[in-house]
């Protein structure tokens, strides 16, 4: 007789507690050990103390791996998206736009472009067999989308040739069917099949099990708007005028030298972005063309107006020697507000990477304070910059160096975290930026460097 499995109920009860810091009992654990898909995964299991790091397991090779995906529900077949058709483009993003993340009273959902995806899905040495979705045979309906992108990933200084795994959706009506596991399973056949064995991925769920958790911060920029549409709550003994001027921002920038990238800054910014992340222990490794891309977009999106851009970096060149001696970006990614009369979007940019040479002046002892009020003006710069691309609120996570500024900068903790994983490696916990408490850690900071979209 097989195994009973713990309810679909009863396991979304104990990821809500886990996600909540709250600690299990041992029949809990076991529930959560017999968490059917996960269990047959190489992921780290709940509880388990990492001893070395590493793959998990290393005993395959792409021969071993099926030609064929694997069977599919009756009524439904696999297809590669080809997102270099306009048509397959449109089919992506309407799915994902109807039926990927909204908050669970479906006030606010993510909405995703084609610009967007341009952008996320066809970085340098992209595949288009990694973009794997699933139809209705009748009807030629898209129903789910799973999709990869190269990366090489590095973990204290040990490079990974891995893949990032993003915009797994399936359609609403269709999530009882357990689609999510086969979806999986299919890119990563797919993914094995090209020799790469390790992935990254990232959740708002509680799966085994995260390397490192980062918590969710909002910096209001338009704070009345905010309130209009349910995101923000006017708190109790303070008037709207009162949260309006709080927030409110400076017209200009004050960062001497501050700039707009330009393609020819590119091994510039490739060489400070290198240097400054090498702090964090999980980071991305660019190339120059990996740069050019993540931080200016294609060549048709270098050429979009201003209002219509997804990625958006700013330099800071020394005039005197044209050295670039920081840089910032931040990408937009909206909301459509449902049911609202007054208001069908939120303008939403999410910090993206930054660096700065100040980090390097080692034989200072006060070089953290230094840094943060670096960062501080810098940041601060990219928020008045935002509120040209109509943002109304930014987004940042405890990632990277962020803790210095968030608080100085008036970022409040949001309720969501964001829980990083590795697929089929084994990795010491890594700092988020949060401590036990989930609050902000000021000591320890965070040594995620990577960032998600």
């Amino acid at each position: 007789m097989a195994d009973k499995q713990p309810s679909k109920k009863t396991i979304e009860d104990l990821l809500k507690m886990l996600a909540m810091g709250e600690e299990l009992s041992q029949k809990q654990k076991k529930e959560m050990s017999d968490y059917k898909f996960w269990k047959t995964q190489p992921v780290s299991k709940f509880d388990e103390t990492v001893k070395e790091e590493g793959p998990i397991d290393q005993s395959r090779t792409p021969d071993d791996i099926p030609d064929e995906p694997l069977p599919m529900l009756k009524d439904f077949e696999w297809v590669t998206m080809d997102l270099e058709i306009p048509e397959e483009m449109d089919q992506v993003y309407k799915l994902l736009h109807e039926h990927y993340v909204e908050d669970q009273d479906e006030t606010f959902r993510f909405d995703y472009s084609a610009k967007f995806f341009e952008w996320a899905l066809k970085p340098p040495g992209w595949k288009k067999d990694w973009h794997v979705g699933v139809r209705v045979k009748s009807t030629g309906k898209l129903v789910a989308f799973i999709s990869g992108i190269p990366t090489l990933l590095n973990v204290r200084s040990k490079d990974i040739n891995s893949v990032e795994i993003n915009f797994l959706c399936i359609h609403k009506k269709l999530r009882d069917k357990r689609l999510a596991p086969v979806l999986i399973k299919e890119i990563t056949r797919r993914v094995n099949k090209q020799n790469i064995w390790q992935a990254l991925y990232s959740a708002g769920v509680i799966l085994p099990s995260p390397v490192a958790t980062c918590r969710y911060t909002h910096r209001p920029l338009n704070w009345e708007k905010l309130h209009d549409v349910g995101f923000s709550t006017l708190p109790p003994n303070v008037t709207k005028a009162q949260m309006v001027a709080k927030y409110a921002l400076p017209s200009t920038t004050k960062t001497k030298g501050l700039r707009k990238m330009k393609i020819e800054d590119v091994d510039q910014v490739l060489e400070l972005y290198t240097k400054y992340q090498a702090r964090f222990d999980m980071i991305q490794v660019f190339d120059k063309d990996e740069c050019l891309h993540w931080f200016m977009g294609n060549q048709s999106q270098q050429d979009l107006p201003e209002d219509e851009k997804v990625i958006v970096t700013y330099v800071v060149e020394d005039e005197s020697t044209g050295k670039i001696t920081d840089f910032f970006s931040f990408y937009m990614l909206p909301f459509s507000v449902l049911n609202n009369p007054n208001h069908d979007k939120l303008g939403i940019a999410y910090l993206y990477y930054y660096a700065t040479d100040v980090a390097f002046n080692n034989d200072d002892d006060d070089n953290d304070s230094k840094l943060q009020k670096r960062l501080d003006s810098l940041i601060n710069d990219a928020l008045i910059l935002s509120k040209n691309y109509k943002v109304d609120v930014f987004n940042a996570v405890t990632s990277q160096d962020n803790v210095l500024f968030l608080k100085d900068l008036k970022f409040g903790p949001g309720d969501g975290f964001l829980n990083f994983y590795l697929f089929n490696y084994k990795a010491f916990p890594i700092n988020g930026g949060i401590d036990k408490n989930k609050e902000y850690d000021m000591v320890n900071k965070s040594g995620v460097g990577v960032v998600m979209l």
